[in-house]
């Protein structure tokens, strides 16, 4: 540290004894060479001379202000390190903040004729000083509007966070159609599948009968294409639930617990958890939705397939699998014919359209 603060003082001292010769130079004054005790015109010499015997003189200075110099830049150093961070963020930021300020008004001050760069100087120590003050006085005012910024933002991304969770029920999975949607991108978040339903999915695939065993295989299947093929987050959530008894009381625990949504296509479980005031995605919901919209007047080409529970009546579908029930439309059985829409029914089991073809219109 000695030897940093003579090398900074040989420095010093030459610029000022440099400086100190442009002045006297300006002024009118010649040089003495104190070899020859005669003036010199030569400006250059003078210059030189001057610089030598500044660096001389700051090197002495330096040398004799060196020792309590380091030590009382050690002790700043200490103190420095001693000071806790909830102190010393603040302060080095108003430190920099003083030293970037007065590097803006460098450019002006340092216009001023001949004392510019010193009060530049100055002017820099003054900033970078006042600004870590300042900065320290005002850490605890900071340290509250973090806290408070903090305590507002986490509940909203805890919130968020929760909402993501989407909790399948044993239904949705064996229905196949949950595959189809995530492949789409509208089901956003992680999809969360409990082990209890894992388990009940093992045991319909275990059965003996026929159609509950492919069933359950099928879910099987549609759970590992959504974790493998899909890019959709999966979680299997193995922790015991504490409520026990039937799959869906677990399922509405644990979206309670989760803060979750329920995704189901079970009409009764759809009403416990609004009744228990959990969310839910309801697939059949969704389906109706999106169902193409056919308003009474309306001409559709259909083909009739089976008969109808009253007399007369013939039953056909539409692409998406609403059921379309033909007035009169017995008679055309096996064929595809144009209907004229009379009613439209929407229930809690899907829509439901009613019409007459169009050729007894056109009698009529």
């Amino acid at each position: 540290m000695k030897r940093v603060i003579q090398t900074v003082g040989l420095f010093l001292g030459a610029l000022m004894g440099q400086e100190l010769s442009t002045w006297r130079i300006s002024g009118g004054a010649a040089w003495m060479d104190p070899l020859i005790g005669m003036p010199t015109a030569s400006s250059a010499g003078g210059g030189s001379y001057a610089a030598v015997i500044g660096a001389f003189a700051g090197l002495m200075l330096a040398t004799a202000f060196a020792g309590p110099l380091s030590r009382s830049f050690q002790r700043g150093i200490d103190k420095a390190a001693a000071l806790p961070t909830a102190e010393l963020i603040p302060a080095t930021a108003g430190l920099t903040a003083g030293i970037v300020l007065a590097a803006l008004l460098y450019p002006f001050l340092s216009d001023i004729p001949r004392i510019g760069a010193l009060i530049a100087g100055a002017a820099a120590v003054s900033l970078a000083y006042a600004g870590a003050r300042i900065a320290l006085r005002k850490k605890d005012e900071l340290g509250e509007w973090i806290s408070v910024r903090r305590t507002v933002e986490q509940p909203a991304a805890e919130q968020s966070t929760y909402e993501e969770h989407k909790i399948l029920d044993t239904s949705v999975i064996i229905d196949g159609r949950i595959a189809d949607i995530c492949k789409t991108g509208f089901i956003e978040g992680t999809l969360v599948i409990p082990e209890f339903v894992l388990e009940e999915l093992q045991h319909i695939a275990d059965s003996s009968d026929l159609l509950k065993r492919n069933r359950g295989r099928r879910g099987l299947d549609i759970l590992n294409k959504i974790q493998k093929e899909l890019d959709v987050r999966v979680l299997i959530y193995s922790e015991p639930v504490e409520e026990a008894g039937e799959v869906d009381s677990k399922l509405v625990k644990l979206a309670k617990a989760m803060r979750g949504k329920v995704v189901t296509n079970d009409f009764n479980l759809n009403k416990v958890c609004e009744l228990q005031g959990v969310s839910v995605l309801n697939i059949n919901d969704l389906a109706n939705a999106v169902k193409p919209v056919v308003l009474p007047g309306e001409e559709i080409v259909v083909q009739v397939i089976k008969d109808g529970k009253e007399h007369g009546q013939g039953v056909a579908y539409l692409d998406d699998g609403t059921m379309i029930v033909v007035e009169g439309g017995r008679d055309f059985i096996g064929t595809t014919m144009e209907v004229l829409v009379t009613s439209v029914l929407q229930t809690s089991a899907g829509r439901m359209i009613f019409a007459k073809p169009k050729l007894l219109e056109k009698a009529l």
